[in-house]
């Protein structure tokens, strides 16, 4: 044990030992700095420009790709209802060449009778009237036309 106290107050102990305490010192303060130091190294700066670049190159394709399949998909709409249309206008075709819906139609819309028979209209006595006020319209001027016009739409909205 007298050795190791000798050895204890020697100088080159005390150097080592003063080297070990520095060596320490020195490792703590590197360490104290990198954990204040970004953890932004170059690779992850990299890796940031190269994905930040590849969205603003993608961005536009993918816009395009975006907007041409909701124009593909308004044009393939656009279709079904171009067959649906057709669909009905063959079958209204079909129905005229009947001779049977032909008469009917013509005798629904034209008002057309069959020999011997005895065509009726109906009038509406409320649109009797209504012409009989429009005949008496045609003698006065234009503007007292306009004014009862105004009249007639305020009226008609309270």
């Amino acid at each position: 044990m007298a050795v190791k106290d000798r050895d204890r107050f020697s100088t080159a102990t005390r150097l080592r030992l003063f080297g070990e305490q520095t060596a320490a010192r020195v490792y703590r303060s590197q360490t104290k700095r990198q954990a204040r130091r970004s953890r932004l190294t170059g690779r992850a700066a990299l890796l940031a420009l190269v994905l930040c670049s590849l969205i603003v190159a993608l961005a536009y394709p993918i816009r395009q790709y975006v907007s041409q399949r909701a124009e593909i998909a308004d044009l393939e709409r656009q279709k079904q209802q171009a067959k649906e249309r057709v669909e009905q206008l063959r079958d209204l075709k079909a129905r005229w060449q009947d001779d049977a819906y032909a008469q009917q139609q013509i005798r629904q819309r034209l008002h057309y009778v069959m020999p011997g028979e005895t065509g009726y209209v109906v009038i509406d006595p409320d649109a009797a009237k209504q012409s009989r006020a429009d005949a008496g319209a045609a003698h006065r001027p234009w503007y007292s036309n306009v004014w009862d016009g105004v009249d007639k739409s305020d009226a008609s909205d309270q």
